[in-house]
């Protein structure tokens, strides 16, 4: 997944352990330290050789390592031999063995070096660990972009994962080869399940003047269609990313995801006016219908800018995955012909010229109304949703790494460089609450002067009791919203997934959103995967807050944001939560239709109102799997 939507890191961060999805550009020949041209898949710890500058140490182990690991190979239950284990990763093609380091991918092809199997977040440096330790790690450790390629060498009983014990970045209680044999106990099923996915996902194409442009929202052939047969830009991007991660050999489509970057670019180049009211020249539209003129006997677009969406709200979000997905399909193809169009810089630019503009705001976080992002109804979101700033810094940077200098770009990416770096300091620090951030809240007082702690003068009495609860000594999240007098303690998925993906939280950060999931499983995953957000409106709120919406029915929650968790789980060396999320989920997603969204405490009924066959539901889980 990272291949496809991360972004470089920012200076002076530090990176994320990933795995990545997609083959590089082939086999190099690549030049050792001695001058000798030697194949990658034949160069053992060729990247450490290069970038760690290996010290006499890690020297003298790599001569005794071939030795070593016979007797290492006793203690150790993962692999049966090194030499098996070297085999295994020789027979691997080259997709899934890229090393992600500092701020560049490196495309390595070679061995992974053993020392540095399993070591997650950071590089320990090699004087620190003697030769043998380092061998026992190796028995002990995987790294994730290596493990399920590995699938096909492993044959172990299948051992449960725990439901809630933390394994941390350095994978020393993982179990590997349990998942190789969960795989393979249930390969039939789950490619059966698969296959109806991609069937499913092609049934909703939608054609214009014969190119496919998009994707249904929904084909439930039981109910009105309403807006459920119109191309969703938010829904679109799970859709997109499935067909840019599925190999072109196997069914993969780029080109639908260029076709619809190219539209919707189209559409946001019209006049928009709603009663007599025009929007800004940047914004995109929400969704976009195909319709047959039987007069001029053509076909023609139909695009709602929010005249027809719940609330008559225009979409903040489409503009950022609009850019997201362009990076994306970029990334994947290796074609940078689509983002350097003049039309195409051109449209980025005014998206970016709307969201960075002036106003009346001390803060970096984008205005956001209630209703204008992907929970389109009334929630009490209105102000700052950690969905929309997280979302906005995505998008930002992955601008960065498009727009062109020439003319005003070169003014734009300097605004985008000083734009991520405030909006970083204050999600970081004024988003962020765990069990220490909580006792200080607590114990706020009011002040009124530029050196108050209380910044947002958020009066103690105003924190709801489920939080003293529902926070874990172990864990953390970004919290739903941040205004004056006013905090959001809700857990909004979305938002901190994001967070997670495009670097906007700190890898400690990262770690405790996940010790978070784990902690509270049964609130935050469930039985059907997954809630968006958490505790849900009850009661008197409920009724005014959302004004009684029968969509809104509380403890109703989305199963399409698997894809979210999955890979917010990768990026943090942490997949075996993704694993057992998607099984959860395949016991009972495609036996109940494929449903929209699921009701109740329990997480046992499908939405009173949920549409079957929602694209975004099959899409989320495909993009999960992939």
């Amino acid at each position: 997944m990272r291949d496809i939507i991360e972004v470089t890191e920012e200076a002076g961060a530090v990176p994320l352990p990933s795995p990545t999805l997609f083959p590089g550009d082939g086999e190099k020949e690549l030049e050792d330290l001695s001058g000798k041209e030697v194949k990658e898949a034949d160069s053992l710890i060729y990247l450490q050789l290069k970038e760690e500058r290996i010290t006499p140490i890690a020297e003298q182990l790599l001569e005794t390592m071939e030795k070593e690991s016979d007797e290492a190979t006793e203690k150790s239950s993962d692999f049966s031999s090194y030499k098996e284990f070297k085999s295994a990763w020789n027979s691997l093609p080259s997709a899934g063995k890229k090393c992600f380091k500092e701020d560049e991918v490196y495309e390595c092809f070679e061995e992974p070096s053993l020392d540095s199997i399993g070591k997650g977040e950071s590089y320990k440096s090699q004087e620190e660990n003697q030769s043998t330790e380092k061998l026992e790690k190796l028995n002990k450790m995987v790294r994730v972009h290596s493990y399920e390629k590995i699938v096909d060498n492993a044959s172990v009983t299948h051992i449960p994962l725990k439901s809630c014990a933390s394994i941390g970045s350095n994978f020393e209680n993982f179990e590997p080869n349990s998942i190789y044999s969960a795989i393979k106990l249930n390969n039939t099923e789950n490619n059966a399940m698969m296959e109806e996915a991609w069937e499913a996902l092609l049934k909703s194409y939608v054609y214009y003047k014969g190119l496919p442009v998009g994707t249904l929202a929904a084909m439930d052939p039981t109910a009105e269609a309403l807006n459920y047969n119109q191309v969703f830009v938010r829904d679109f991007a799970p859709s997109g990313l499935a067909c840019l991660m599925r190999p072109a050999s196997a069914g993969g489509d780029p080109e639908i995801v260029k076709n619809f970057l190219l539209k919707t670019l189209h559409l946001q180049g019209w006049e928009k006016r709603i009663d007599n009211f025009t929007l800004a020249e940047g914004v995109m539209p929400a969704s976009f219908k195909v319709l047959y003129d039987s007069h001029r006997l053509r076909e023609t677009l139909v695009a709602d800018f929010g005249g027809s969406a719940i609330g008559r709200v225009a979409p903040v979000d489409s503009g950022f995955w609009w850019i997201i997905l362009l990076r994306s399909c970029t990334k994947c193809t290796h074609d940078h012909t689509l983002s350097e169009m003049p039309e195409v810089q051109r449209g980025m630019k005014l998206i970016l010229n709307l969201f960075l503009s002036d106003g009346f705001d001390t803060f970096p976080t984008h205005l956001c109304a209630d209703g204008c992002s992907m929970i389109d109804r009334r929630m009490g979101i209105y102000g700052y949703p950690i969905e929309i700033q997280a979302l906005f810094y995505f998008a930002l940077r992955c601008s960065r790494e498009m727009l062109k200098p020439e003319r005003d770009g070169k003014e734009l990416i300097k605004r985008i460089d000083k734009r991520i770096t405030a909006l970083n300091y204050h999600i970081r620090n004024y988003y962020w609450l765990d069990f220490t951030k909580l006792n200080n809240i607590y114990r706020y007082k009011t002040e009124y002067s530029h050196t108050a702690v209380n910044k947002f003068n958020v009066i103690p009495e105003s924190i709801p009791d489920w939080v003293f609860d529902f926070m874990p000594l172990r864990g953390g999240y970004l919290i739903g919203n941040v205004s004056p007098a006013r905090m959001d303690f809700r857990w909004f998925l979305v938002g901190n997934c994001i967070a997670i993906l495009s670097s906007l939280v700190t890898p400690a950060q990262a770690t405790s959103i996940m010790d978070l999931i784990e902690e509270r499983w049964e609130d935050l995953i469930g039985e059907m995967p997954l809630r968006i957000v958490y505790p849900a409106l009850e009661g008197h709120v409920w009724r005014t807050v959302t004004g009684f919406d029968p969509k809104n029915t509380r403890w109703s929650y989305h199963n399409a944001l698997i894809w979210l968790l999955a890979a917010a789980c990768i990026k943090t060396g942490r997949p075996q939560i993704a694993k057992r999320a998607i099984e959860l989920m395949e016991q009972r997603l495609s036996k109940d239709g494929w449903p929209e969204y699921y009701d109740g405490k329990a997480w046992s009924y499908v939405g009173k109102q949920a549409r079957k066959y929602q694209t975004w539901s099959i899409t989320g889980y495909l993009v999960a799997k992939l």
